[in-house]
């Protein structure tokens, strides 16, 4: 009886760290493929953003965050007015956002604050205080961006460091999420 007893009792510690094995094993599978499935939706489909500053208001604001498509790009090019994430050609370290205004072969040209888009005014809803700034009128290259702030006079955008190369985009503000109390389509 007491070898019978003994027997079981190690069955049962047996089958105790077999179960305890089997649990480690599911949770690390899991993580794992956690981890796989975040890297991929990073990689290529949709990418958290914070924005930092003032630079977009009054269409975003500082603290912000939103969600870059970053898959409707790979299937289609930007367009004029689109809210894009990329990184600036001048500081590679961390993301801008900012609205496209020329795409290429549009002609840009700024007069007394007003943004002239192949010779023809630019009616821009989106901006509450304009700059007083000109720019000559300049060329936007192949693969390449204008792109301004929607608070012309405190950004730092395309007007002092130049175009927004195709490869620098990182993706389409596609939705604000936080503060939650202000989720919408930028």
């Amino acid at each position: 009886m007491k070898k019978n007893n003994k027997e079981i009792n190690n069955l049962k510690k047996k089958e105790i760290k077999k179960g305890k094995k089997s649990m480690i094993r599911e949770l690390l599978e899991t993580v794992i493929s956690a981890g796989v499935i975040a890297f991929v939706i990073i990689t290529f489909i949709g990418q958290v953003t914070v924005v930092r500053g003032a630079s977009m208001e009054p269409t975003l604001h500082n603290n912000e965050r939103l969600i870059a498509n970053k898959i409707s790009y790979r299937f289609e090019s930007p367009k004029r007015s689109e809210v894009i994430i990329f990184k600036p050609p001048l500081e590679i370290k961390r993301n801008y956002i900012k609205r496209i205004i020329g795409i290429p072969g549009d002609k840009i040209e700024i007069i007394k604050g007003e943004i002239y888009l192949n010779d023809n005014k630019l009616e821009e809803n989106y901006i509450e205080y304009k700059s007083y700034e000109d720019l000559s009128a300049i060329l936007v290259p192949d693969d390449s961006f204008f792109v301004l702030g929607d608070n012309r006079s405190n950004s730092s955008d395309s007007r002092y460091w130049g175009f927004v190369p195709r490869k620098n985009v990182v993706g389409k503000a596609w939705v604000v999420f936080w503060p939650l109390n202000k989720i919408r389509l930028p």
